[in-house]
């Protein structure tokens, strides 16, 4: 080793360990470029938006529900799409306060980073004291800030946040045999569970089937053409 003459005054000095010098010189990993969700990730130029449409029987407006999304790590294998911001436009001024404050919360816990899941469940949880309501399809909403929760949640589905909740295939297979089952049990018996008729249709006096339904304000028959209108 080569004696290296120093000019200058030593202040102070530290010793370098093996593995402090190893990992100096060791390259960057590929993993140390990969961008993750944090709140100071600047907001791009563009966003990828989905709007959904939300419509109570209780409430007169619409409301539409926006929310934007940023694709991080674009191209590479780390490449995912997270919620970055929510917007929801309603006529209804009376939710203009709380829409506002719940939009920017959920926004910047969105731009939080981690686990958003939980605002699913937190929204959900929400009920209306002056009772819910049902949805077309029978599901029942407790409120509407849990019918937003409902959006919210099948958008981080949509977008691989979270999983589809379902039942395993031997579960599935009992609740199938159990509706067949009850469908069997409760279908009609009677002479007319087999007819090609309309449910409802009366007894036809000329041909005396059960195939009269009501027509142009008269009582035709389906099976013999009689009518009441000639």
């Amino acid at each position: 080793m080569s004696a290296t003459k120093i000019g200058n005054k030593i202040v102070g000095y530290t010793v370098a360990r093996p593995e402090e010098e190893k990992k100096a010189a060791a390259p960057k990993s590929a993993e140390s470029n990969v961008v993750r969700m944090h709140e100071r990730l600047e907001r791009p130029e563009q966003l990828l938006g989905t709007t959904y449409k939300v419509k109570p029987p209780i409430e007169e407006h619409a409301m539409y529900v926006t929310i934007n999304d940023i694709v991080l790590n674009l191209g590479t294998r780390h490449e995912s799409r997270r919620p970055f911001e929510i917007f929801i436009n309603c006529k209804n001024l009376d939710h203009h306060q709380w829409i506002v404050a719940l939009t920017r919360l959920m926004s910047a816990v969105f731009r939080k980073g981690g686990d958003v899941a939980f605002l699913v469940e937190e929204l959900k949880a929400v009920f209306d004291p002056r009772g819910g309501y049902w949805k077309p399809g029978g599901k029942f909403m407790p409120s509407l800030v849990a019918e937003i929760g409902d959006v919210v949640e099948k958008h981080l589905i949509g977008i691989g946040l979270m999983k589809k909740l379902g039942v395993d295939q031997s579960r599935q297979q009992l609740i199938d045999d159990k509706r067949a089952q009850f469908e069997a049990e409760s279908r009609q018996q009677d002479a007319f569970a087999e007819s090609p008729f309309p449910e409802g249709a009366q007894l036809c006096a000329k041909c005396n089937h059960a195939a009269a339904v009501l027509m142009d304000g008269c009582m035709t028959c389906l099976n013999c053409g009689d009518s009441k209108c000639g």
